[in-house]
């Protein structure tokens, strides 16, 4: 029987990477909310991420994206962050949001286009080279909406040429990592729409090219899972972006429409080896706190994650491996049943006090008086929200 005492120290290692987004102002098609105390710049971003990471020690990691989070000193903003208590991770490029990007950015059928959109790539690797990044992320827009629009297979031939002159120009310790998304904004064909095609794309740049799993972006019914077991086998999961999806892309609290799915996700995660010390995959929010306050949001975010990871490694592999292969098809999944409704709450706060850290994150931050604090302060200039 596995303990929690027996996995303690692996939870000790968990790292969780924040989307500097998730702090600022967002909504759905037809409203963006503002609320008190949004950040207005990339330091107050860093400075609320840090206040997540203070609270729960699981969020070190601040990913940048560009050019929301542009800044004319990259070296100090890295200090900055410093100063705070964690580090710059993941730089997200942006190719959606330029009018010049209407039909497409590396799938472009005008060289010229296609041209702006990989030197946007290289200074983005510029930024990473100032801040100590390792990856750079790429999502794409990129598709068409009717049958005919475009030629399906030159834009094919179109990307892997673009993403080659961004990948020559990654760093030795640097990575791609290639997002997907099956639909929207394009909804005849995406450019990028699957593990697969994320998948053919890397294989052929190089072993620094791997693929990013957003949990939002899969066909109902999708069993991520699998994915997850299957990337890992073929030694090319780079990154999640953690959230929760009802319906399509919903950019919800990771783990609150399905924790049964967050669970099996991080089981096949612990099976295939991509947690732990000699792991480098990378785990990052990607959300957008419409309805909630977004640093009590990421807080819970963080902590759903901790939780099912904790419930995946108690998962006791011998038995479910003796099981499996003895065909005990009930006895099986009632081990991972088992693990699943184990309650791991009292655990969890037992251990971060023995870390110097609250029990309850959530409640110390309630009662912090930080969020009063920068309602007061953060008064005036223009709140960051998408596209700023």
């Amino acid at each position: 029987m596995i303990t929690f005492a027996s996995i303690a120290d692996q939870l000790a290692g968990q790292v969780i990477e924040l989307p500097s987004w998730a702090f600022g102002n967002s909504g759905t098609r037809f409203k963006v909310f503002g609320t008190p105390g949004t950040p207005r710049t990339i330091q107050e971003k860093l400075a609320d991420a840090a206040k997540v990471n203070e609270l729960t020690g699981l969020a070190p990691k601040v990913a940048l994206h560009i050019p929301w989070d542009k800044v004319d000193d990259y070296a100090a903003l890295r200090a900055y962050a410093a100063d705070l208590g964690v580090a710059l991770g993941t730089v997200n490029s942006n190719t959606f949001q330029d009018d010049i990007y209407k039909f497409g950015s590396l799938t472009h059928v005008d060289e010229s286009v296609r041209r702006k959109a990989i030197e946007h790539h290289l200074e983005c690797i510029e930024v990473m080279d100032q801040t100590g990044s390792r990856d750079l992320k790429i999502w794409l827009a990129d598709g068409t909406n009717y049958a005919g629009q475009g030629d399906i297979r030159g834009r094919q031939d179109r990307l892997a040429d673009s993403l080659q002159q961004i990948y020559d120009r990654i760093g030795e310790d640097q990575r791609l990592v290639l997002e997907y998304k099956f639909f929207e904004p394009a909804f005849y064909h995406m450019d990028v729409p699957d593990w697969g095609t994320s998948y053919v794309q890397v294989s052929a740049l190089g072993e620094r090219a791997t693929v990013c799993l957003d949990t939002g972006h899969h066909a109902p019914g999708t069993n991520i899972e699998f994915i997850v077991a299957q990337l890992l086998r073929l030694g090319k999961l780079g990154s999640f972006d953690f959230n929760s999806r009802y319906y399509a892309d919903d950019d919800l609290i990771v783990g609150s429409a399905d924790p049964f799915q967050l669970f099996r996700i991080l089981f096949e995660v612990v099976r295939g080896g991509g947690f732990g010390p000699d792991s480098d995959v990378a785990f990052m929010l990607d959300q957008c706190h419409n309805v909630e306050d977004k640093i009590p949001g990421q807080i819970r975010s963080v902590l759903n994650v901790q939780e099912m990871m904790a419930r995946a490694l108690l998962v006791d592999r011998d038995a479910l491996l003796a099981a499996q292969e003895a065909g005990d098809v009930l006895g099986a999944n009632g081990i991972l049943m088992d693990a699943f409704y184990t309650d791991v709450r009292p655990e969890l706060a037992k251990w971060r006090q023995s870390r110097g850290l609250p029990a309850d994150p959530m409640k110390a931050y309630a009662e912090s008086g930080y969020q009063t604090k920068i309602n007061t302060e953060r008064v005036g200039g223009h709140q960051a929200g998408w596209g700023a």
